[in-house]
């Protein structure tokens, strides 16, 4: 009698960058883990500045890849220790150092049976879809399993606006920012 191989163990793959909302998509993956009683895989990709041939060709540029190699494993645990607490999420998994784009090492990571992909919505606006790659859009136009895109919190939008203000040195609205703050929903 030969028994069927058992079915992957089902994971998460969570993309974890440098902004302010990854925190919120970190946390909301840990909870869609729990939830499904999947495996939690949190993932920090990178690649040089100048991109991987640029590493190749010059020995100088090679010789800094342990330096970004640390610099990304230091980005993942502060933000498990942000999110968490601790760097142990708590939640059966791994968390992962990729180098790599961060849109292909995603979809590639996530590609098993039972696996599900939760990435950040991103930053809406057109001049900034026009100028930079975005990681969500790629992940939803090219992985093959199910995709959670976690919108951004209304409280980055008003962050982002009063730093704006800052920035220009305009006058502070703060009666604009307290009907904004008693607009968000207690859980965001």
């Amino acid at each position: 009698m030969s028994q069927s191989p058992l079915p992957p163990t089902p994971r998460v793959v969570v993309g974890v960058g440098d902004s302010p909302g990854c925190l919120t998509v970190l946390g909301r993956a840990a909870d869609e883990a729990r939830l499904r009683g999947a495996e939690l895989w949190p993932v920090v990709a990178w690649e040089p500045p100048e991109g991987d041939l640029s590493a190749r060709r010059f020995s100088a540029t090679a010789a800094m890849v342990p330096e970004w190699e640390r610099l990304a494993r230091e980005r993942l645990v502060g933000a498990l220790r942000d999110v968490f607490g601790s760097a142990d999420t708590g939640l059966p998994g791994r968390a992962l150092i990729v180098r790599g784009a961060p849109g292909p090492a995603l979809v590639r990571l996530a590609a098993q049976d039972g696996d599900t992909l939760v990435i950040g919505a991103g930053v809406r606006g057109r001049l900034h879809r026009a100028l930079w790659p975005s990681v969500s859009r790629y992940c939803l136009a090219h992985a093959t399993c199910p995709v959670l895109a976690v919108p951004p919190s209304p409280l980055q939008a008003a962050l982002t606006a009063a730093h704006r203000r800052n920035t220009l040195r305009l006058r502070l609205d703060t009666g604009h920012l307290e009907r904004d703050f008693d607009s968000v929903p207690p859980d965001a």
